[in-house]
């Protein structure tokens, strides 16, 4: 007797199982990673190891954002302070305090605080900290009122469209390079008018790029 199907067919029914087992891994890694949370998670405000606040250090004493974040002209990372940099006050000021336990021992034995990352672009980002507030972008811009915050939360999406919306209308954005970390001040186009913000772009050399914006509209 003529058998209706080949031998081998007898396998379908497990290749079709592996094959819906890989596909859903694959769709599940691939919405893990296109659909993390990670730098769309406005709002987020971990605990961290120390609870420094940003509303007394910067809105109240006056603190400049570079005296912590010191290289954020010059690298494309904003880097975090050391312990040296917390211990040149806190050697003197509530220096017994044990919220400050944690900074003292990175101090006495080198290791890092082990802060909590707020902010995540995605891995296919390349954000340079130094071009855009070199540029006249103010921190603001991105991380919010920071001056006011106790627990330093996420606060813009940091999504393409996000991007593309300051990049579209930089001058709507832009600051005087005088008020780029006075996180208080108004962008150019508010203080001083819009033809301020546009000549301020055009002297240098700043426009909405057209490799962008031809695709992303």
């Amino acid at each position: 007797m003529s058998k209706l199907f080949p031998q081998s067919a007898n396998r379908l029914p497990l290749q079709i199982i592996i094959f819906v087992v890989v596909l859903a891994g694959v769709v599940t890694v691939g919405a893990n990673y296109y659909l993390t949370p990670k730098y769309t998670r406005v709002g987020y405000a971990p605990v961290q190891p120390v609870p420094y606040s940003h509303a007394l250090h910067v809105g109240q004493l006056g603190l400049d954002c570079r005296y912590c974040h010191s290289n954020v002209e010059q690298a494309n990372v904003a880097n975090l302070p050391t312990a040296q940099t917390c211990m040149n006050c806190h050697s003197h000021v509530k220096k017994d305090s044990p919220l400050l336990a944690v900074v003292r021992r990175s101090y006495e034995t080198g290791e890092s605080v082990p802060w909590v990352k707020i902010h995540q672009t995605p891995d296919h980002v390349y954000f340079n900290h130094a071009i855009h507030v070199n540029r006249g972008v103010s921190c603001v811009e991105c991380h919010g009122k920071i001056n006011e915050m106790e627990v330093v939360a996420h606060d813009q999406s940091l999504s393409m469209g996000f991007c593309l919306d300051c990049h579209r209308d930089p001058a709507g954005r832009v600051r005087d390079p005088a008020d780029i970390y006075n996180l208080n001040s108004a962008p150019l186009a508010v203080k001083s008018g819009a033809a301020a913000a546009n000549k301020f772009l055009t002297d240098r050399n700043i426009k909405p790029p057209q490799s962008c914006s031809g695709c992303h509209r």
